[in-house]
C-alpha cells in the first residue's frame, strides 16, 4: 500500500519501512518548540522528572512572543522562566526582544526547520512548517516536556485529504484567501486529525509566503498538519536560509486519501471569514456594509514581507479613515528591517497606521489592540472565536492584508477593487 508524504516522513522518523493510517508510532524529533505561554508549563512538568536533561540543546527553540514585550508581571515572570531555563541548559535557539520574532515566521527564517523533518511545538500553529515539506504539528505542554527530554513523541498516523490546486490566482488573491476558501468549503472539522496535503500544478503559482499562510491555518480545519510538496521554490528558500541537510519525500502514486478536492485558484475571490468561526466565509462580493473600528495586519499567519508589501500597495498615497485604529506587526526583526529599507513603514505611518515590534499581541487578546464591547476588527490573524481579541461581544473578521488595508481606508470591510486598484 502506498503512503502519503506525511506518512513517509513519520515512517522514516519511526525507523519503519511503512506505516498506515491509525497506527501508533514513536518518532524521533528534529525540533521541539515552545513560547512564553506554553513553555513555562512544559518546564514545570520537566522539573518533576528525576533525571533532568534535554535531548539536544540545538534542537529546542524557545521564543517568547505572545505577551511580549511583557504586558504585566505574570508575563514577565513567564519570560524569566524561559530565559533562566535557556541559560541553565545552554539552549542555542533562544530568541528574545531585539532578535526575536513571531515563532512560526522566525523558525523558517532562521533555517531551523527544513524539508523532511519532524517537528512538534506547544502551539497549535506549528503546522506552518509544512510549507517547507516538513511534518510539523502542535502538541500540549506535557508532550513538549517529554520531547525536550527524550527527543521523541508518540503519534497516531493520520489519514489524509488531497487538495489538488489548479490555475493561477487573480490579482489581490493570496494564500489567505485560498485557505479561507478551503476552510469554508470543508468546515472547521473537515480535516479532523487528518493531513491536508496540497498538490497540483497550481502550487507553482504560490509563493513561499502564500504556502506558509495556508499550512499555518490547516489547524483551523481541524487538521493534524498541512504539507506542500518540495519544489524549486522550496529548495531555494531552504538553501537561502539554512545550512541543514534536507530530505525530499514524495507521496506514492497509489497513496490513499479519504477525499480529493480540486481547487481552481483562478476562480477564488478575496474571501473574509465572519464571526465567530473561520469556516463562516463570504467572498468580498457578498459582504454588504459592515463598519469596523480596528484593523490588525500581522501575526504568524500574515506578518511576512509579502503581506506588508500588499498592505503598502493599498495604503500608499491614502489615509486610513479618521477614527480607525490600524496596527501593523512585522513578524520578525529581519522583516521589520526589510520593510524599513523598502520604505513600507514610511507608507504605513504616513497613512496613519501604528507599527509595532514583532509580537503575537492582539491575535489572542493578549495586548496591543484589545477590542471593547461592540467593536469590530478586520484582522489578518487566524482565529475569530468569541472573545478571541477582547470583549465577548466584539467581532473579528479574518481577511488578507490587502482586504485589511482597503478596509482601513474605507472604514468598512472592503476589497482593493473598491479603491480602484
Amino acid at each position: 500500500m502506498g503512503m502519503t508524504m506525511t506518512q513517509k516522513i513519520l515512517a522514516a522518523h519511526a525507523g519503519l519501512k511503512e506505516v498506515e493510517a491509525g497506527q501508533l508510532i514513536e518518532a524521533d524529533l528534529d525540533m521541539v518548540l515552545g513560547n512564553d505561554i506554553t513553555a513555562p508549563v512544559a518546564i514545570q512538568e520537566m522539573e518533576k522528572i528525576e533525571k533532568k536533561q534535554v535531548f539536544h540543546k540545538d534542537k529546542i527553540a524557545l521564543v517568547p512572543d505572545h505577551f511580549t514585550p511583557n504586558k504585566d508581571i505574570k508575563s514577565a515572570q513567564n519570560c524569566k522562566c524561559l530565559r533562566e531555563f535557556a541559560k541553565e541548559y545552554d539552549i542555542t535557539n533562544y530568541f528574545e526582544i531585539g532578535e526575536m520574532g513571531i515563532e512560526h515566521a522566525l523558525l523558517p527564517e532562521k533555517g531551523l526547520v527544513v524539508a523532511g523533518e519532524a517537528v512538534i511545538g506547544a502551539d497549535s500553529h506549528t503546522c506552518t512548517y509544512g510549507a517547507l515539506g516538513a511534518f510539523s504539528t502542535g502538541v500540549g505542554s506535557t508532550d513538549m516536556a517529554a520531547g525536550m527530554v527524550t527527543g521523541k513523541a508518540w503519534f497516531k498516523i493520520p489519514a489524509a485529504l488531497k487538495f489538488e490546486l489548479t490555475g493561477c490566482p487573480a490579482k489581490w488573491v493570496s494564500g489567505k484567501d485560498i485557505i479561507l476558501h478551503i476552510i469554508g468549503l470543508i468546515g472547521v472539522d473537515g480535516a479532523l486529525y487528518k493531513s491536508m496535503e496540497f498538490v497540483g500544478d497550481g502550487i507553482r503559482n504560490l509563493s513561499m509566503d502564500d504556502r506558509f499562510t495556508m499550512a499555518n491555518m490547516a489547524i483551523e480545519a481541524g487538521a493534524k498538519n498541512g504539507i506542500f510538496p518540495v519544489d524549486e521554490k522550496t529548495i531555494a528558500y531552504i538553501e537561502e536560509h539554512s545550512k541543514k541537510e534536507y530530505k525530499v519525500y514524495e507521496a506514492d502514486a497509489d497513496a490513499e486519501y479519504d477525499k480529493t478536492y480540486i481547487i481552481d485558484l483562478s476562480k477564488i475571490r478575496p474571501t473574509v471569514a465572519f464571526p465567530h468561526l473561520p469556516e463562516n466565509t463570504r467572498t468580498i462580493d457578498e459582504i454588504g456594509d459592515i463598519e469596523i473600528q480596528q484593523v490588525i495586519i500581522g501575526s504568524c499567519t500574515n506578518g511576512r514581507i509579502e503581506d506588508l508589501r500588499a498592505a503598502a500597495r493599498v495604503l500608499e498615497g491614502r489615509k486610513v479613515k479618521k477614527g480607525m485604529r490600524v496596527i501593523i506587526f512585522p513578524a520578525t526583526q529581519d522583516i521589520y528591517l526589510q520593510a524599513i529599507e523598502e520604505g513600507l513603514l514610511s507608507i504605513f505611518i504616513k497613512a496613519g497606521a501604528a507599527v509595532s515590534t514583532p509580537t503575537c499581541g492582539p491575535c489572542l487578546g493578549g495586548h496591543m489592540g484589545i477590542l471593547a464591547q461592540g467593536e469590530r476588527a478586520v484582522a489578518t490573524t487566524n482565529r475569530n472565536f468569541v472573545g478571541r481579541m477582547g470583549h465577548v461581544e466584539s467581532e473579528i473578521y479574518l481577511a488578507s492584508p490587502a482586504v485589511a488595508a482597503a478596509s482601513a481606508v474605507t472604514g468598512k470591510i472592503s476589497g482593493p477593487e473598491e479603491l480602484g486598484l
